[in-house]
């Protein structure tokens, strides 16, 4: 487990870096999480974006000293999409509202990534106490994280981290299709399919405060982060999804067929032809599954080029500086 940190101020004079937390009815959290970046990184302007919160959340970020605005769409992906839209900057260090995530950390991570000249760097949470991460979460975290990991590859130990920093040509192309919880999961694919240089820390990750409660429904945000992810796969890799429908419907196919096969060169009748007929449809739907697959990955490919294209054509800092 890790230790939490004292708090520690860094300064980076030459870039503009923005704090983005995106919040619903973290009223109990908000003003620490405000309050602690400010003293973190204290040239960084906080910016509180809330989700139809109905509790003082606004009014208590205000008075912490944030500038606050507000998303009316529903969902964290909606309310990151506004954010990246709205905000120029040079790094921006996004953050949960919940006071659970490592403040004392934020300079290192903003370091990390100018130094190594990165586009992403990720707060691999380890956990100060039994009670901040949870086994079901730290379950799912690891299956999912393993899914990507096998489909897109293993660069991200922490898939569902919500403490990322960001360069400001990574926040400027990304598309952000996703409405809630599974945003995370598109920043990893994003920066994996692009084949950004990305980085990792660890930080403390600490329970949420009293009063205040989660927004997460670990199954059904669980299943909706599996479905995108299945989607993504779809999209991004659809010469092997529809190339794995492919296999399974020959291999369907062939069980089907072999004792028809088998009865018709001892027999010379085919005694099932239902049998035979659906046989012969699957082993049609697979090789249409496999032509989808050439035909898409070449689109994809395409696609891909032109994203990356669009993000080379992104300045680092805003000064037009590339880093």
């Amino acid at each position: 487990m890790a230790t939490p940190q004292e708090p520690t101020s860094r300064t980076f004079p030459s870039i503009q870096v923005a704090v983005i937390v995106p919040c619903r009815n973290e009223a109990a959290s908000i003003a620490n999480v405000v309050q602690d970046f400010s003293a973190a990184l204290p040239d960084a302007t906080v910016f509180v974006y809330d989700n139809n919160s109905d509790d003082d959340t606004t009014t208590v970020a205000r008075e912490a000293g944030a500038v606050v605005r507000s998303e009316s769409l529903p969902g964290k992906g909606n309310v990151v999409r506004r954010m990246f839209a709205d905000i120029d900057a040079d790094v921006y260090v996004l953050v949960d509202g919940d006071d659970t995530y490592d403040a004392a950390s934020a300079g290192k991570l903003v370091e990390r990534l100018e130094t190594d000249i990165l586009d992403m760097v990720t707060g691999v949470r380890v956990p100060v106490d039994d009670d901040s991460y949870r086994p079901g979460h730290k379950f799912g975290n690891f299956f999912l994280t393993g899914i990507v990991a096998l489909v897109f590859g293993s660069r991200s130990s922490d898939l569902l981290s919500g403490y990322r920093v960001f360069s400001r040509r990574f926040v400027k192309s990304f598309p952000g299709l996703t409405s809630g919880f599974e945003i995370e999961t598109e920043f990893t694919v994003h920066a994996l399919e692009l084949r950004m240089p990305i980085g990792e820390i660890e930080t403390p990750y600490r329970s949420r405060p009293t009063g205040s409660e989660s927004n997460l429904r670990t199954m059904q945000d669980g299943l909706r982060i599996l479905r995108t992810i299945i989607l993504l796969a779809k999209n991004e890799r659809p010469l092997h999804f529809f190339g794995a429908g492919f296999v399974a419907l020959a291999a369907l196919a062939v069980i089907l067929a072999w004792p028809l096969f088998t009865t018709f060169l001892d027999t010379g009748l085919v005694p099932r032809f239902p049998t035979a007929l659906l046989s012969t449809g699957l082993m049609l739907l697979a090789f249409l599954s496999l032509a989808s697959g050439i035909i898409l990955d070449t689109v994809t490919r395409g696609r891909q080029e032109m994203k990356r294209l669009h993000y080379l054509s992104i300045a680092r800092h805003r000064r037009g500086e590339r880093g």
